[in-house]
């Protein structure tokens, strides 16, 4: 018989998740700063890269408030998603549609993390666990901030030079 498992252990799976998840950002925005052509999506990634350091440093933080070590859990959404995202540098390299091809891709790594803190959040919560929710509730707001500004970036520039 499979051992009972309850909605802390689903947190800390989920949170192993985004752990891995935060520090393949971490690797990948450097490639995505460099590949985009519009100085407004590059500081966009850069400025990202800083936010994200501290998400991982943040995480880590909630991982030593439940009493569990830091493990990264291999996540095959953000490595999808990565991939992807190398496919477009790849093959709109020099292209004008580049950049709209490479906010797409931050956007939909964005929607993974906004999606993944939002649940961990309420978990967080309904489990009284309310340090561990203030820092991720932080950390989401930021997640929600960037994609703002992403949307705002391809809604005024990047997706009209694509066109």
């Amino acid at each position: 018989m499979a051992p009972s498992k309850h909605l802390n252990d689903l947190l800390y799976e989920t949170m192993k998740d985004i752990y891995f998840a935060e520090k393949q950002i971490l690797n990948a925005l450097p490639r995505m700063a460099e590949a985009a052509q519009s100085s407004e999506l590059k500081a966009a990634f850069e400025a990202h890269r800083g936010q994200t350091e501290k998400h991982v440093q943040r995480i880590e933080e909630a991982f030593e408030l439940i009493g569990m070590p830091a493990e990264p859990k291999t996540c095959n959404a953000i490595l999808g998603i990565i991939a992807e995202g190398k496919e477009v540098m790849e093959d709109f390299e020099g292209t004008d549609a580049l950049d709209a091809g490479l906010l797409a891709g931050a956007q939909a790594l964005e929607h993974y993390e906004i999606s993944r803190y939002g649940t961990m959040v309420t978990w967080a919560k309904l489990l009284g666990l309310d340090e561990v929710a203030e820092l991720l509730a932080e950390t989401l707001g930021e997640e929600e901030e960037t994609d703002e500004l992403l949307s705002e970036i391809a809604e005024t520039t990047v997706n009209a030079l694509a066109a």
